[in-house]
């Protein structure tokens, strides 16, 4: 399984030039204060940077530090507590890696009022998500289909880098996806009517505003709707593998041994360039205003600024584009399943199990020192884990509480997580989305090849497709952190514990 990084962002750095105080991870490491609070937490103080608000607090292991140190990434966890309005702690989930501004795996919350919002701490690829498809079959159902599935799934779901969509949109249509989201997809064919009920937001972010996306995202969008792209993208078939929850497994329609469908992809060129357009503006903005940043990546402005509600319903139209994206691919997938294994994909039970989003912003109401006030929760490569009884969770979850997915690398597998009572309590309702980078995709491509990659995964029988080989050292498995350590930390920390582990037979890469 191709693990979660940074979602297609830029390893270092846009067209926009780092502040005097830029670190970057490559040359440096952290050596600053990293107080361990508990078996699972570590806290930078209040103080480490002069212009630090609150504490930046880290999930981690002890055997975790060192790689998150020599990352550098604790610095980024710092400097997002300089973040004008923050509310709360700032947050590293244990997937902690260097990112653009935030840290990817950083999660921040600012007061809706008297906060800012900031394009770093949601990332260039705006709702990078995961998405969790069940079916009826086993392995042995499949059999000796698998490999003719996979190049199936391969030829119908477009992947790689500069890949387009099967769909050719005008300006019209592509307005009405970034409104609607997967409500478009689906009123167009795309899926189901229930599919939009297992999707977080239902799929749409009501805020959106299409005006403010430019010519320059729309260009970018309007051929590339419906495909997985390049980078850590993906498509995986898995079998479930373990219960370890089997209320929660029966609620979200997981049986040992069935084959399950996890899709990982974002809001393409679209998103990309709303991002872009945008940091460029919260520099002008920050630059008039003389706002004091200890890293000009972190250039923000306040939510009810222009510039700051501007960029918060471009970024729900670029949200809309990412649902609408996997709502399509889903729909390929199901289709692809019918023509391979001959029965209609609701004889399969081919359900939405849900889909979660990793890289965005969200208007919610928590209890921040002990009164409840409405903030804006910045997700950068973390997962809103809500516990049972939100209102924000599908009726039909509410109450087990929000199924959260998170992918490792291409060869171990999938988590289906559930959120609990400590996320709402320490972290703002959040988790990790995937194991983290350790390893830069220049020092992976140095480290691996292609052909050793595929002969690992051959060697237990899945079924690599991928369309670059150099892409594919990027995303060794090695590059990333053991996933079974990071579901240990937020589950020990009592944010998240598990339902369901999915092993992969079947991997789809760009």
């Amino acid at each position: 399984m191709v693990i979660l990084g940074d979602c297609g962002s830029p390893d270092s750095g846009s067209n926009l030039g780092p502040g005097p105080y830029f670190l970057r991870s490559d040359t440096m490491a952290w050596n600053g204060a990293l107080e361990k609070i508990d078996d699972y937490r570590w806290r930078i103080p209040k103080g480490e940077v002069d212009c630090m608000r609150t504490d930046a607090v880290i999930y981690a292991s002890s055997e975790m530090i060192p790689q998150i140190r020599s990352d550098n990434a604790p610095a980024q966890a710092a400097n997002v507590a300089c973040l004008p309005g923050i509310v709360g702690n700032s947050l590293a989930m244990p997937d902690i890696h260097w990112g653009y501004g935030f840290p990817i795996g950083g999660v921040a919350a600012v007061d809706a009022d008297e906060g800012s919002i900031s394009p770093g701490g949601i990332g260039f690829d705006i709702n990078c998500g995961v998405r969790l498809i069940k079916t009826n079959l086993t392995a042995e159902d499949i059999g000796g289909n698998r490999k003719r599935l996979m190049e199936e799934l391969y030829a119908n779901v477009p992947s790689g880098l500069g890949s387009k969509g099967l769909t050719r949109l005008g300006n019209k249509e592509l307005d009405e996806v970034l409104l609607c989201g997967s409500e478009w997809a689906v009123e167009n064919g795309y899926g189901w009517e229930s599919d939009l009920e297992t999707t977080e937001e239902g799929g749409r972010m009501k805020d959106a505003d299409p005006s403010l996306v430019s010519d320059r995202a729309r260009k970018r969008g309007l051929p590339q709707l419906g495909s997985l792209g390049s980078g850590n993208h993906f498509l995986e078939l898995d079998v479930v593998d373990d219960i370890f929850d089997e209320k929660a497994a029966k609620a979200f329609g997981l049986e040992k041994g069935t084959v399950t469908i996890t899709v990982h992809c974002g809001s393409r060129g679209c998103g990309h360039q709303i991002a872009t357009d945008y940091l460029q503006e919260m520099e002008r903005y920050i630059s008039d205003n003389k706002v004091s940043l200890p890293d000009r990546q972190l250039a923000c402005a306040p939510l009810k600024s222009k510039a700051g509600d501007d960029y918060y319903k471009a970024m729900c139209c670029g949200a809309n584009y990412a649902w609408a994206n996997r709502q399509m691919i889903m729909h390929w997938v199901r289709e692809s399943f019918e023509k391979v294994m001959g029965r209609p994909a609701e004889d399969m039970g081919m359900g939405l199990v849900y889909d979660v989003a990793h890289n965005i912003a969200k208007k919610e109401t928590h209890t921040v020192e002990g009164s409840k006030m409405e903030v804006v929760v910045h997700r950068k490569g973390a997962t809103r884990a809500f516990a049972a009884g939100r209102r924000e969770i599908t009726p039909k979850y509410r109450d087990v509480g929000q199924p959260v997915i998170i992918p490792g690398d291409m060869s171990s597998g999938t988590y289906v997580l559930l959120g609990q009572s400590g996320a709402m309590e320490q972290t703002f309702g959040s988790t990790c989305h995937g194991a983290g980078r350790k390893m830069s995709r220049k020092s992976a491509s140095h480290g691996n090849t292609a052909a050793n990659i595929k002969k690992d995964l051959a060697d237990m029988d899945i079924v690599l497709l991928s369309g670059s080989d150099e892409g594919l050292t990027e995303e060794a498995p090695d590059a990333y952190k053991d996933i079974d350590t990071v579901i240990q930390v937020v589950c020990g920390a009592g944010i998240s514990s598990k339902v369901a582990k999915l092993s992969p037979i079947g991997v789809v890469k760009g």
